[in-house]
C-alpha cells in the first residue's frame, strides 16, 4: 500500500501509557447494559465482563510504553485515517451533506469509553456515544500472526471497517438497528448485527475503491490482503479456533465468504446503494 507521502490526520488520540484502573461496582442492572452494548457493537460480552463484573474506571498515566523515536505505526493509522476522511468527505459532499470526522484513539491493554470498559481482547471497536474508533495496535501483531492475515492493506482494512461503523452511524443506519434489535429475538438480533457487521465490510471496500481511484494507494497483492483478513476475521474460523465448531445461529459478524465478499462488493462497485445488505435477499 502506498501510504507513506500521504496526509496524516489530525484526529489521532494517543491513550497508550494510560492505565485502566477499573472500580467493582457489583452486578444487576450494570451488567445488563454491558451485556447489551457488546450484543449492539458486536463483541462478545463475556470479554467485556471478563475479570470485571459490572465495572466504572479511572484512566491514569502509566510508565509501560515509551515512545523514544519515530513510530511508523501511529504515522500509518494517522495516513488512513486521514484517507478515509478525504475520501467520505468527498462522498457526503456529493450528496449534500457533511462528513463529520471522527477520532480515532490508540490505547495499550484495556481503554474506558462511553461504551464501557474494554480490554484489548475484544479487538478494535467503534463507540457510537463519543463517535470514536478504538484500537490497541497489538491487534495488528495478532492479525499477522495468529489470524495469517500480514500486510498493510490488511491493517488498512481494520481501520475503514470502523470508519465504516462511523458512516452508519452519521446516515442513521445504527440507530434504527439498535432500536430493532430491542424489539426482537435473538436470533433476529444477531441477523441484524451480520448485515451491519457486512454492510462495514462493504463500506470499507467503497473507501478503498475511491481512495486507489483518486490517489492510487493500491499496490500488487493488496486487494487479496485484505480480502484474507476479511476472511480470517469471520465467525465461522473465530469459532472454529476458539472451540473447534461453528454455530452459525450464533454469528454476529458473518462468515469469512460473506465478510470478504462484500468487502469485494464495495471495493469493486464504490456504489453505496450496493452496499444494503439489510435489503439483501442473500448474505
Amino acid at each position: 500500500m502506498r501510504w507513506g507521502s500521504g496526509r496524516r490526520s489530525s484526529n489521532v488520540e494517543d491513550r497508550r501509557g494510560m492505565r485502566v484502573s477499573p472500580r467493582m461496582a457489583g452486578g444487576g442492572l450494570g451488567a445488563i447494559v454491558i451485556i447489551v452494548l457488546a450484543l449492539v457493537f458486536g463483541v462478545d460480552p463475556r470479554l467485556l465482563m471478563q475479570g470485571m463484573g459490572t465495572q466504572t474506571s479511572t484512566q491514569a498515566p502509566a510508565p509501560q510504553y515509551e515512545q523514544t523515536g519515530p513510530d511508523p505505526m501511529k504515522e500509518f493509522v494517522a495516513v488512513v485515517l486521514a484517507d478515509t476522511e478525504d475520501t467520505w468527505s468527498a462522498l457526503f459532499r456529493q450528496a449534500g451533506a457533511d462528513y463529520q470526522e471522527p477520532t480515532l484513539v490508540l490505547f495499550s491493554g484495556a481503554v474506558q469509553s462511553p461504551c464501557g470498559f474494554a480490554q484489548a481482547a475484544v479487538g478494535p471497536f467503534y463507540c457510537p456515544a463519543d463517535r470514536k474508533v478504538y484500537i490497541d495496535l497489538d491487534f495488528y501483531r495478532d492479525l499477522r500472526e495468529r489470524f495469517q492475515a500480514p500486510g498493510d492493506f490488511a491493517q488498512a482494512y481494520v481501520i475503514a471497517h470502523e470508519i465504516g461503523h462511523h458512516v452508519q452511524n452519521l446516515l442513521g443506519v445504527a440507530d434504527k438497528v439498535r432500536g430493532t434489535q430491542q424489539r426482537v429475538s435473538e436470533a433476529q438480533a444477531n441477523d441484524l448485527s451480520v448485515r451491519m457487521e457486512l454492510q462495514a465490510d462493504c463500506l470499507a471496500g467503497i473507501w478503498a475503491h475511491h481512495a486507489n481511484r483518486s490517489r492510487q494507494i493500491l499496490e500488487e497483492g493488496d486487494v487479496e490482503e485484505a480480502l484474507n483478513a476479511a476472511s480470517q476475521i469471520g465467525d465461522d474460523r473465530m469459532q472454529m479456533r476458539a472451540q473447534g465448531y461453528v454455530s452459525p445461529d450464533s454469528f454476529t459478524h458473518g462468515s469469512a465468504e460473506q465478510r470478504a465478499r462484500w468487502f469485494r462488493r464495495g471495493l469493486e462497485t464504490g456504489d453505496l446503494e450496493g452496499c444494503n445488505t439489510f435489503q439483501a435477499a442473500r448474505l
